[in-house]
């Protein structure tokens, strides 16, 4: 009789605090001791070996584990103890964290199209609007609960994870702690989770992981970075940290460095080019607008439908078409001046004042004017749709019809 024992390689396991298969290996003088404790305590694995004993007189089944070689990380609690293939469907099964943000509700709109209502997991601390709520499975996540995550993975066998929670420029610089805690220590949750049960990771950087001694016109993929943000900072480590994670455990960690992002059917939540949806709102509704950064001031932007479809290119493309983890993506770069240009196209009698804001105009000082993204075109075929024309063509027709607020990142 054969008792085939399946264990995956896993990443280092968290410390929680309560008593883990972790803290009994440490009790163990080997890995193989450990094991044996585990499979040992196996009800099936108990009566097996009580019948040999009496059929042959034999040591127990779970002795024959001692020859097992191991991978260097751990055995975690959630080893796989059977043979059955992770192929089992012909879609991934996703979980969107931080999903009631600016992307999340369109994602995974998107993804639900491609992959199955119900393969698409959104999750957030809100609670969220009735349309949300019925349009697809919505479930309450904490980031920064480490076992409510894995509880989540596990129970509903997650496959990819796109990582969108998080506390944007201007916001983090009015709390950092917070900022710390939401952008740096639910990644860490992120990550390990991550590796631990073989995710597909997507994390989302910025044009904010960059500083002013980076080159800005055009910015490449490798370069000096050095942010004055905590946000740009926590982006910076989450590229760094993914990469790592990808080379030290496998993790198949896959990051695209988000321009503005503009949309129309969400509301501004802190960033830096909240200016360039603002001005659409106000512009509808009193025809009048007062911008917070200088006129001159050039920024790569992108509108919402072209990120979203190149965040599922990113997540499709093959591993191996992937030279590197991390991308930059870029539609177009515009000033405030440029947009009032182009809005009164449309708008005529359009006003516009600028009482600049010296926080975020320092920020955006030193964030890049313009992103090359020529390796996302070489290696996974990206292409923008929306250039300034369509994008403004596209907000008012949305805007005129519809009072919802919007948000840019």
């Amino acid at each position: 009789m054969q008792l085939w024992l399946q264990i995956t390689p896993r990443a280092p396991q968290r410390a929680t605090g309560r008593t883990s298969h972790r803290a009994r290996f440490e009790e163990h003088q080997s890995q193989s001791d450990y094991v044996q404790s585990v499979v040992s305590s196996m009800p099936i694995v108990r009566t097996l070996s009580q019948v040999a004993k009496q059929a042959c007189g034999r040591r127990p089944l779970a002795a024959a584990v001692r020859g097992i070689s191991f991978s260097p990380r751990q055995v975690t609690s959630d080893a796989s103890f059977h043979s059955v293939s992770f192929s089992e469907t012909d879609h991934p099964k996703v979980l969107i964290t931080g999903g009631l943000g600016q992307l999340g509700v369109g994602l995974a709109k998107l993804l639900r199209k491609q992959f199955g209502k119900n393969n698409v997991i959104l999750s957030d601390i809100r609670k969220p609007s009735s349309d949300v709520f019925h349009s697809g499975p919505f479930i309450y996540s904490d980031i920064l609960d480490y076992k409510n995550l894995r509880e989540i993975v596990v129970n509903n066998r997650i496959t990819w994870l796109v990582h969108y929670s998080a506390l944007l420029s201007a916001v983090g610089e009015a709390n950092v702690a917070l900022a710390r805690s939401v952008n740096i220590t639910g990644l860490h949750n992120i990550l390990d989770i991550a590796a631990e049960h073989g995710l597909r990771l997507f994390v989302p950087s910025t044009i904010g992981a960059f500083g002013p001694t980076s080159p800005r016109n055009p910015t490449p993929d490798l370069c000096v970075q050095r942010p004055r943000t905590i946000y740009g900072v926590s982006k910076v480590h989450a590229e760094l940290m993914g990469e790592y994670y990808h080379h030290r455990y496998g993790l198949d960690f896959r990051c695209l460095r988000y321009p503005g992002i503009i949309s129309a059917d969400s509301m501004p939540g802190g960033g830096t080019t909240d200016y360039a949806v603002q001005i659409f709102h106000d512009a509808i509704k009193t025809g009048k607008f007062e911008c917070v950064l200088r006129p001159d001031t050039r920024l790569p932007m992108m509108y919402i439908d072209d990120c979203l479809r190149a965040t599922l290119e990113v997540l499709e493309a093959p591993a191996d078409a992937l030279a590197m983890r991390t991308y930059n993506i870029n539609a177009m770069s515009f000033t405030p001046e440029e947009l009032v240009r182009e809005l009164r196209k449309h708008m005529p009698e359009l006003q516009v004042s600028y009482n600049v804001d010296p926080v975020r105009q320092a920020i955006a000082d030193s964030w890049p004017m313009d992103f090359d993204d020529s390796n996302a075109k070489r290696d996974w075929a990206w292409k923008h749709e929306y250039d300034l024309p369509e994008l403004v063509q596209t907000m008012l027709n949305f805007l005129s019809g519809d009072t919802r607020m919007a948000r840019v990142s």
